[in-house]
């Protein structure tokens, strides 16, 4: 059974400062609605955060890592060696997010929610109930116990970061296996096949991706969650990092912190966050579209239109700390420009 705080509401967009934002929009030196979304996102935020002063500028990017029990069917193109090695290279700084949070200036912090990894790892939290899920091609991913536990990880995550005042969060993962698994998760919310939602996630090609949509479709009608509840569907066939991020993300909303969220996975993640809890929906601001084959389907579930589409496939939050510079930009924008009395500008004729 999950934790009741998971079910709890989250606050309300302060409507009193998003109209306060629509009005100000309307008086900036620009003509009505020349600066398209990014005029709707700081509206938006201001909305979010119950501010005159929409702002993105403290933004704590944090990695949540896991393995799956599924890679022993053949359903990736790396080793599953391939996630503790990376969590080493998140930690040194040789990933691509840490260049990027570097870069944003942003702190990165390292979740080890359910790897095979047996001993600390120096930059790394270790925060989990067991070394990576079973195969749920055969047995279920997890225990209610193990889910739990993963959706506090991922509270515990948001804690630590709230005591920085974030303006924003990003959440990314890594694990060998994860978008098998995220699309299992995915095709069971929906109600759809996996042909339609499994993509080549690291590269397999296409006897690789038909491999894979069978796995899936089979485990799904093994275990009977084709449109059963989140919980459920997370226990058949979920991740502990995937959990971990659903937490994180109500956690997040209920705090009054919007997330910025990443590709396929996390917006899977996100998915299952929604339907768990239907108020944090309005604190998702999407960043991006990926090239993984099913995002396209998850962000149309959310209700969501991206920021940009790069065909990025990376993970790891890579998307959503890309699209930042345009939410502080549209931040600033809001901010900083002069309306047209304080800049003597002529008005339109009312």
């Amino acid at each position: 059974m999950l934790p009741e705080w998971v079910t709890r509401k989250c606050p309300e967009i302060s409507a009193a400062h998003r109209d306060a934002a629509i009005s100000r929009q309307a008086q900036l030196t620009k003509p009505t609605g020349a600066l398209g979304r990014l005029e709707q996102l700081a509206i938006e935020l201001a909305g979010l955060q119950a501010t005159g002063q929409p702002r993105a500028a403290r933004v704590p990017i944090i990695v949540f890592a896991g393995d799956h029990g599924i890679v022993a069917q053949g359903v990736s193109a790396y080793p599953q060696a391939v996630t503790i090695a990376m969590m080493a290279n998140f930690a040194a700084g040789g990933a691509a997010i840490s260049v990027l949070a570097r870069e944003l200036g942003s702190s990165l912090d390292v979740v080890d929610a359910g790897t095979l990894a047996n001993e600390a790892m120096a930059g790394v939290i270790t925060d989990k109930p067991r070394h990576g899920t079973r195969d749920f091609s055969v047995e279920a991913a997890l225990t209610p116990a193990e889910l739990a536990f993963a959706f506090e990880a991922g509270q515990r995550a948001v804690v630590r970061a709230e005591a920085g005042k974030p303006d924003l969060l990003i959440f990314g993962e890594m694990g060998i296996g994860n978008t098998t698994t995220s699309a299992a998760i995915a095709a069971s919310l929906l109600g759809i096949s996996a042909e339609e939602i499994a993509g080549s996630g690291t590269g397999v090609d296409a006897a690789g991706r038909a491999h894979k949509a069978r796995v899936i479709d089979a485990a799904i009608a093994r275990h009977g969650v084709g449109g059963a509840s989140p919980d459920k569907i997370l226990c058949a066939v979920g991740g502990l990092e995937i959990a971990a991020i659903c937490g994180a993300i109500i956690a997040a909303a209920q705090r009054r912190i919007p997330v910025l969220i990443d590709g396929f996975i996390v917006s899977v993640a996100a998915l299952a966050a929604v339907r768990l809890n239907p108020s944090c929906q309005p604190f998702l601001l999407p960043s991006h579209q990926s090239a993984e084959q099913g995002h396209r389907l998850v962000l149309r579930a959310l209700n969501v239109q991206p920021l940009i589409s790069l065909d990025l496939r990376l993970g790891e939050g890579s998307g959503a700390a890309i699209a930042l510079p345009l939410v502080r930009l549209a931040c600033a924008l809001h901010n900083g420009m002069a309306t047209f009395a304080q800049a003597n500008v002529p008005d339109r004729p009312s």
